[in-house]
């Protein structure tokens, strides 16, 4: 079989060439069980769902990594074999505990965040809700729907974007969040800009949902760290908007993905924010490949190891479109919901979507499956 570039492979080795390696490792949670209770499972998030094995993954010299795959009932002996006893306990903490609530949703259950952008060009429905009025009823119709979060974005970041004003992208969403914050709605601003983020909370949002994890404006971390424990989301891109589909590259995007996101954590909590204020999101189709998009998706639990919430935007995205090359974005429904039904079997806590009525019965018959 060929490497794929980023990607990680199933060892041939055995579990002690894993044991006396001395470089760190990398634990995601697999073998999942719809219910947490049975006895050869450990919850997973603290959620209702389960994992009865572990990946155990490594980086290689060259680039990429390699994997085994340990069932949990082999843990105990292989922990004591390799020394990692204190790592595998905390890592298993982190893995296994309870999240607390997040913007007041409780996290022990999977959540649809609608999208609703005010943008005349966004790539799946920009125009479609560009005025005010049709933003607003576009949100409240996803929160019928089912949607507990309404994600609100006045500037799109699809690939090849151009940036807009921001005084331009405050006209956008201050009004809409207004409204359906007044409503008595969750929302959540989509942005990256630090004053955007100001204006966006004084008009009544809940949770900072920002694509740069903080880091591409130099006051957003400030605004955040200084906030009234205002909930963030970090996502992860490679570059920016308008060049980060050119030539994505990693040495394994799992990894270097887990490893940004826990840097951009850290400096959150040396800046004064607490992790439990904190989501991550591995940014499906922000400056990824196919290929990486489905490393991702495929080992999306790693990131319970961050001790965070973790959330899932695949809808409607480019990768979809590269395995189905004649569905338009909003041709994508099938896909979508496989890639959420994807997320939602491996804990994630919050789907970002655009399509909320069919994600919420997709996850309710699924939900049903899996109590028989």
């Amino acid at each position: 079989m060929d490497k794929i570039e980023g990607s990680v492979l199933r060892s041939p080795a055995d579990v002690r060439g894993f044991a006396d390696f001395d470089g760190p490792l990398y634990y995601a949670p697999t073998g999942f069980i719809d219910r947490a209770d049975d006895p050869q499972t450990l919850p997973l998030a603290g959620g209702r769902r389960g994992f009865s094995a572990l990946e155990i993954i490594r980086r290689n010299e060259g680039g990429g990594a390699q994997s085994m795959i340990l069932p949990l009932l082999a843990l105990e002996g292989w922990v004591q074999n390799s020394g990692r006893v204190d790592e595998i306990n905390a890592v298993l903490d982190r893995l296994t505990g309870n999240r607390r609530a997040f913007a007041n949703q409780d996290m022990e259950s999977t959540h649809v965040m609608g999208i609703v952008n005010v943008t005349p060009d966004s790539f799946s429905d920009g125009g479609d809700h560009n005025s005010v009025e049709q933003a607003i009823a576009h949100g409240r119709a996803l929160a019928a729907h089912g949607a507990s979060i309404l994600d609100i974005g006045g500037e799109s970041t699809r690939p090849g974007a151009a940036p807009v004003s921001i005084d331009e992208e405050i006209a956008r969403v201050v009004p809409v969040i207004q409204a359906l914050s007044a409503d008595g709605h969750c929302v959540s601003v989509d942005t990256r800009h630090g004053a955007v983020m100001k204006a966006a909370m004084q008009a009544g949002a809940h949770i900072i949902n920002d694509v740069t994890a903080l880091e591409g404006d130099e006051e957003s971390l400030e605004f955040v760290s200084q906030s009234d424990d205002a909930p963030v989301i970090l996502m992860h891109m490679q570059g920016e908007p308008g060049t980060m589909q050119d030539n994505p590259q990693y040495d394994c995007v799992l990894l270097d993905v887990y490893d940004y996101l826990l840097d951009r954590i850290e400096s959150c909590e040396q800046a004064g924010i607490s992790r439990d204020r904190i989501c991550v999101d591995p940014g499906i189709g922000f400056g990824k490949s196919l290929s990486h998009n489905l490393e991702l998706l495929s080992r999306l639990a790693l990131f319970h190891g961050l001790g965070c919430p973790v959330l899932l935007g695949a809808s409607r995205k480019s990768f979809i479109g590269k395995i189905d090359p004649a569905a338009t974005p909003k041709q994508r429904l099938g896909g979508s919901l496989t890639a959420a039904l994807n997320g939602w079997r491996q804990g994630a806590q919050i789907l970002r979507v655009h399509d909320v009525e069919e994600t919420v019965q997709a996850l309710s018959v699924a939900a049903a499956i899996g109590a028989v």
